[in-house]
């Protein structure tokens, strides 16, 4: 896992831990003349809720990853909300405003998500009869939009799930340059992926069915569902992990992780050995310690993580194929590419 993501996921740990801990150990009202001790743990909790958190959401989401210095206003309300449902109801009243101010909030930031929606579902039906991967469409339709890009890409992920999934719909699919070094491309990985997945869909039937049929039907009949995006991740990181299209190579790092790049954009090509633990800031796709081929891009290129929810700008990419040469003699003769000495 990247660094980045990881910060992410601790970030999210971190806060749900630390507003828990809030709403389970805060007393339900404080003498705020009963000294030190007393306001302690109002104290300690006002602390995390407006000093560790943002400052960690700084650190980890927006200088991280190249966020917008507005969205610290994004937890700095999140906080507010928690401070006026957790905080003893003497101190909680002073928190009062959010719960006015968070409708026109809501009110704004629906109205433009639902625009970006409409937009992207738009694009995506004007593109229902294109061939070929759904998520290429759309990164070529939003190379300037990275929010657009981001979310249109997480949108495709389910088409282009189905369009994987079922070998009929990608039968004329474009042959893969190379292949990555992937856990999911293997058989067993599959199988065993597949039967977990079966496991929780019963399981979770059979520990809902008392309280609720219907819900137990949901719950079970949704983790199924996910058997669509397994079959896809298994035949994407089998058979089309790195391909060409067109004038763009693209990369899948399984089916969650995936890259588009212009060929003219490509400056460098390396083969060779780097370990991926002496540069572990450097983004790495494929399994192992090392890598056996280096691409340099003369530009950002954006690499879509978690389906899309995860952005990351690259000017370098690493990758451990099985066949490297094989791929850097196929990038050998296309324009725009320089290779090193």
């Amino acid at each position: 896992m990247r660094l980045k993501v990881k910060k992410r996921f601790l970030f999210f740990i971190i806060a749900a831990l630390i507003y828990t801990l809030g709403f389970n150990l805060l007393p339900e009202s404080v003498d705020l003349n009963g000294g030190l001790v007393a306001a302690m743990p109002l104290i300690l909790a006002s602390i995390g809720y407006f000093i560790l958190l943002p400052f960690l959401y700084w650190r980890w989401m927006i200088k991280a990853g190249n966020g917008k210095s507005w969205k610290l206003l994004l937890i700095l309300s999140l906080s507010c909300m928690m401070a006026r449902y957790s905080y003893p109801e003497n101190i909680a009243q002073h928190f009062e405003f959010i719960t006015w101010l968070r409708y026109p909030l809501i009110g704004i930031l629906l109205l433009i998500e639902f625009y970006l929606m409409f937009t992207i579902v738009k694009g995506l039906w004007q593109a229902r009869k294109l061939s070929g991967d759904p998520r290429v469409h759309i990164a070529n339709k939003y190379p300037d939009d990275d929010k657009k890009q981001m979310l249109a890409l997480t949108m495709a992920w389910e088409p282009a799930s189905w369009y994987y999934a079922v070998p009929r719909f990608s039968r004329n699919h474009v042959p893969a340059l190379a292949r990555l070094s992937l856990k999911s491309a293997s058989g067993w990985y599959f199988a065993g992926t597949l039967l977990v997945l079966m496991l929780l869909s019963g399981g979770s039937y059979f520990l809902l069915n008392g309280w609720s049929e219907t819900l137990a039907i949901i719950v079970a009949s949704f983790i199924f569902y996910s058997v669509i995006f397994l079959c896809a991740n298994f035949r994407v990181s089998r058979h089309y992990s790195v391909y060409l299209t067109d004038s763009q190579l693209v990369i899948n790092a399984s089916f969650l992780n995936f890259i588009v790049i212009e060929l003219s954009d490509i400056s460098d090509i390396r083969t060779g050995s780097w370990s991926k633990a002496q540069a572990p800031e450097l983004l790495t796709l494929g399994r192992g310690e090392s890598a056996n081929i280096e691409l340099s891009f003369s530009c950002e290129q954006s690499y879509a993580g978690m389906v899309g929810m995860a952005e990351e700008k690259v000017t370098k990419l690493r990758l451990n194929t099985e066949n490297p040469e094989q791929l850097k003699q196929a990038l050998l003769p296309l324009n725009g590419i320089k290779l090193a000495s």
